[in-house]
């Protein structure tokens, strides 16, 4: 601009390697972000540039009721990596937690413009002519409306792939009775989640000596709800490949693995220990079990060895999970690598690959095309106790 020289420095999270499956990231090195930024940031003022930005995939939380442009008691992993960083970065246009806030953290803007292309940040910069710093920043979040004229090139682009794909798309694979959602109970488990496990639970349970005797789906990889009148059409209950994708967009394939029942115990406690915050997966309808709100309250973001296991009465088919036995459980590629830090999926042995998770769903949802819809599952695989 003029002669004046503007940086961005751009990085996802030191976290990366727990929320991506860690086979795609091996040998590569996740370090802290502000120490980061103060590195780049540094060889950047060298290198002549006085005004800095920080684009971060790494975000913070505004409690409820927060504005587009408020910033009401923010919190989260943010606001410690700001306070750690130079003051000469000017400013950071953050993400991740899928929150909405415009702050102004340790005198420097924060932004985040929540998820989904539902907002977008108007940024403006002022500039010195004499310092060539960053003297002011003007943000403002924006809420995306559809006001302004469609691009013709890129419509042309979009109508030639929607021809394309239609046919794939809506396609009828099932039918449900109700909405099936992510809405969850007090224990956290949910009934898109519930669904899914069954689904990859029966597409295992019949492979002979190996077959599984229950599923797990991690409840971040459910990213929307099968709802009863997706298409558009008014109480049509239908369920296309388009809604299975959108639900579950990731591709990952199944895998079945044995692990002895102390070892399923202890991927049970990994669901609040080493977690930021409680990550109960869901399990398939062969599984039950209890946990204690304080005992796992007490352990979430904490060590897992030597930590007393808030979970109890666990069974699977009814039957009590001996520590000693091995029992072949399936999960989807993603856990299996050790993903939203399960790591002792790990250490699962005699692994056996699977269908894709979209596909085990059709297959399994594929009877009600002629018989009785899917109705929502029952929240009753996991009680929460005091």
């Amino acid at each position: 601009m003029k002669g004046i020289k503007i940086a961005f420095i751009g990085m996802t999270l030191e976290g990366t390697p727990d929320i991506v499956s860690p086979s795609g990231v091996a040998g590569l090195d996740f370090l802290d972000e502000a120490d980061t930024a103060n590195r780049y940031a540094k060889e950047l003022y060298r290198r002549g540039a006085r005004a800095v930005v920080v684009l971060l995939h790494e975000g913070g939380v505004q409690p409820q009721p927060g504005g587009i442009n408020d910033c009401n008691g923010i919190s989260g992993p943010v606001v410690d990596i700001v306070e750690r960083t130079t003051k000469k970065v000017d400013l950071f246009v953050t993400g991740h937690t899928h929150n909405l806030y415009n702050c102004v953290i340790d005198g420097r803007p924060v932004t985040s413009a929540s998820s989904f292309g539902r907002l977008v940040t108007d940024l403006d910069l002022t500039l010195s002519r004499h310092s060539k710093d960053v003297v002011e920043v003007a943000a403002n979040n924006l809420i995306v409306t559809q006001n302004v004229f469609k691009a013709g090139d890129i419509t042309q682009l979009i109508d030639r792939y929607t021809a394309i794909a239609a046919p794939l798309r809506d396609r009828v694979i099932g039918r449900i009775s109700a909405d099936i959602t992510r809405t969850t109970d007090e224990s956290l488990e949910n009934a898109a989640g519930n669904l899914i496990a069954d689904a990859q639970h029966a597409a295992t349970a019949d492979a002979g000596t190996g077959a599984a005797v229950a599923a797990f789906m991690n409840p971040g990889g459910v990213r929307s709800d099968f709802t009863f009148a997706q298409s558009g059409t008014e109480g049509d209950g239908n369920v296309t490949p388009g809604e299975a994708f959108t639900v579950q967009p990731f591709g990952n394939s199944l895998v079945t693995l044995t692990l002895s029942g102390a070892q399923l115990l202890e991927v049970l406690k990994q669901q609040w220990c080493t977690q930021d915050a409680p990550r109960v997966l869901l399990p398939s309808a062969s599984v039950h079990y209890s946990y204690s709100a304080a005992a796992a309250a007490a352990l979430v973001g904490q060590p897992c060895e030597g930590a007393p296991n808030p979970v109890s009465g666990l069974t699977i088919g009814g039957a009590p999970v001996d520590p000693a036995q091995s029992y072949r459980i399936t999960v989807n590629s993603f856990l299996a690598d050790g993903g939203d830090r399960f790591t002792v999926l790990r250490e699962g042995t005699d692994r056996l690959g699977g269908a894709v998770d979209t596909d085990a769903l059709e297959a399994y949802i594929a009877p009600s095309l002629s018989g009785t819809p899917i109705a929502p599952p029952a929240l009753d695989r996991i009680d929460m106790v005091p």
